[in-house]
Order: structure tokens, then sequence, then C-alpha cells
């Protein structure tokens, strides 16, 4: 796939998910819910491989009465990235469950590394996701971000189409 294909797919996943946003959100608005859950994804799908080795030793480290911090390196060598997501939820298992997707997509946050909660942090993404669950289409945004085009692996799309 060229870098034009990818580029055009993901402009039109991001036209997709705007359709979501209209009359919840100003079109000048849209990028604040678009770009940290399109930053997000790339986490996601990045970790996704790693999800289960990672939640395997974080329990077993909570077990032994570690704190999350602790153990990072630890968890950054599982992943190969200095991030990580000990939640017990991926994006994609945040869907199997719409009546509680507020609450387990903040788990799924509050599970990153703390670099990556900084980063999110500086979106300031917690009132986006308060207006999304309460005009009711945070369900239909999230299920946006993790459809088939919505593959955001660097073996689907690299760094470069990426910015």
């Amino acid at each position: 796939m060229s870098i034009g294909t990818n580029v055009a797919e993901k402009a039109n996943l991001i036209w997709a998910i705007a359709d979501n946003l209209t009359g919840s959100f100003k079109p000048s608005e849209y990028r604040l819910v678009i770009l940290p859950l399109t930053v997000i994804r790339r986490f996601d799908c990045i970790l996704e491989k790693t999800h289960d080795k990672v939640r395997s030793l974080s329990e077993k480290k909570q077990k032994e009465g570690k704190f999350l911090g602790s153990y990072d390196d630890e968890l950054y060598k599982i992943t190969g990235h200095c991030f990580y997501n000990t939640s017990e939820f991926t994006m994609t298992s945040l869907l199997e469950n719409s009546a509680q997707i507020y609450n387990n997509l903040s788990d799924y946050l509050e599970g990153f590394s703390s670099n990556v909660k900084d980063i999110i942090s500086k979106f300031k993404f917690n009132a986006n996701i308060d207006t999304m669950n309460e005009k009711n289409i945070l369900y239909h945004v999230l299920e946006e971000f993790v459809g088939d085009k919505a593959d955001f692996s660097p073996e689907k799309i690299s760094n470069i189409e990426m910015g």
C-alpha cells in the first residue's frame, strides 16, 4: 500500500468520525476529539501484541504488593517501548460492554504509563470524553477508531504517514 493510499484511507476515517461528532461538537472542535484518539489508538496498536504479557506481569507484581511505577523497566522490556498499558482493556475490548464504555475507557486511560498519561492530559481530553458520553456518541466514536480502517499499527502505517 502506498503512502497516498494510507493517507487517503485515514482521511476517510476521520471524516466518518467527524460525522459522529456533528451536533455534539462544533466543526472547529472536532480536532479536540480526533487528534487525541488517533494518538491513543496508535499507542494501543503498538502495545496490542504485548498486552497479555504486560497484564500478567502487572497482576503478579500487584499480588506481591509492588506499586505501578516501581517495575516500569520490566514493562518497558516486555513492550519494547518506553510506554505500556496495564489496563485489562484494549480499545477493541472496550466495545464489548457498551453500557460501561465510559467507566471502562477511564480505566483504560488510567492504565497507561505516566509518560503517556502526561501526553493525554496535555490534550485536555477528559472534558471531551464527558461530552461524548453525555451526548451518547462515545461508543460510536470509539467504534470508528477500532474498525478495520483504523489499524494504526506500525506495520500498516509508518511514523511518517502518522505525521
